[in-house]
C-alpha cells in the first residue's frame, strides 16, 4: 500500500477540518498496537468507516506524562507485547489512505530516532502530522523545521494555564491545528466538562487562524456535542481506548458512529 503524499504543512489535516460537513471534526485517539497489532489496525479501520475525520494514533512509551490510567495501561500492555515505534508506523501506513493519521509520540521516541529522521519515517508511513506533548516550544525548533521540510505539521498544545503572551506565540506559528487541552492534569473520562472551557477556547481562537481542537476529558456524545458548539474539532481518547480493549473494532466503530452523529 502506498502512503499518501505529504502536503504543505498539513494539507490533509486542513482538508479534514474543512470537509467533514458537521459542526466540528471528529478525532478519536487509539493506542498503536493495542490490544494487539492486528486489532489495532482493525480499530483504526472501524473508526474511519464510522465517521472519524482524523485519527490520533498513540505511540506506546514507558513514561507517558500526559496520559491517564486507561491510556497508560494500554501503552504498557502494548510495550509488554513487544510493540515498537516502527510497528506503530506500520499500523499508520495500513490506514493512512483512508483517514489522516496524526501521531501522538513522546519526545524520547522522536529523539531516539533523530529529530530529522523521525518525521521522514512518519511521512513515509503516511502520517499527516505529529503531536509531541512533552516537547516544549523552546526546544522544538529542530523538529518543527524537520516537519516543515517534509510537509507535515508539528501540532502545538495549549492548556488553561498557558499565559496570553505564550498563547499568542504558539497561535501565530501553529500549523495543522491547535490542540487545546481542556483541563490541567492527564487524559481520562470526566463527568462534566470544565466550566471555563468556553472562555479558554475563545482565548485560543483569538490567538490563531488555525483550527482549534479540544481534547482531554471528553467521553460521551453529549460532551462531544457541547464541545462542537465551541471548537473546530473534538478529540476523544480514553473512552475510545477503553472500547478497543473491551470490544475491539466493533465497539470502536459503534462508539465513533455515536460520537459522529452527535456532531451533526
Amino acid at each position: 500500500m502506498s502512503a499518501p503524499e505529504a502536503g504543505a504543512d498539513g494539507d490533509r489535516v486542513a482538508r479534514a477540518f474543512g470537509g467533514h460537513g458537521r459542526r466540528a471534526a471528529l478525532m478519536p485517539y487509539l493506542m498503536g498496537g493495542y490490544p494487539d497489532i492486528p486489532a489495532s489496525r482493525a480499530c483504526l479501520e472501524a473508526a474511519a468507516a464510522a465517521g472519524a475525520d482524523l485519527v490520533e494514533l498513540g505511540v506506546p512509551f514507558s513514561d507517558p506524562l500526559a496520559d491517564g490510567p486507561v491510556i497508560h495501561a494500554a501503552g504498557t500492555e502494548a510495550l509488554a507485547a513487544g510493540v515498537t515505534p516502527d510497528d506503530v508506523l506500520a499500523v499508520c501506513e495500513s490506514v493512512a489512505d483512508r483517514v489522516p493519521v496524526v501521531l501522538m509520540v513522546y519526545a524520547n521516541v522522536v529523539l531516539n530516532a533523530g529529530a530529522e529522521e523521525y518525521p521522514r519515517r512518519a511521512v513515509a508511513a503516511g502520517a499527516a502530522g505529529l503531536i509531541v506533548p512533552d516537547l516544549p516550544r523552546e526546544e522544538a525548533g529542530e523538529l518543527a523545521e524537520a516537519c516543515r521540510a517534509v510537509g507535515i505539521p508539528l501540532v502545538p498544545l495549549v492548556a488553561p494555564t498557558t499565559p496570553a503572551a505564550r498563547m499568542a506565540e504558539i497561535g501565530r506559528d501553529a500549523r495543522g491545528f491547535v490542540y487545546a487541552v481542556s483541563l490541567t492534569g492527564t487524559t481520562g473520562e470526566r463527568r462534566e466538562l470544565p466550566p471555563e472551557l468556553h472562555s479558554m477556547v475563545d482565548r485560543v481562537r483569538a490567538a490563531t487562524s488555525a483550527p482549534v481542537a479540544v481534547g482531554f476529558g471528553i467521553s460521551t456524545p453529549a460532551q462531544a456535542s457541547a464541545v462542537a458548539d465551541l471548537a473546530d474539532g473534538v478529540i476523544v481518547g480514553t473512552r475510545v481506548v477503553r472500547a478497543a480493549g473491551e470490544g475491539g473494532a466493533a465497539a470502536v466503530g459503534g462508539l465513533v458512529a455515536e460520537l459522529a452523529a452527535a456532531l451533526a
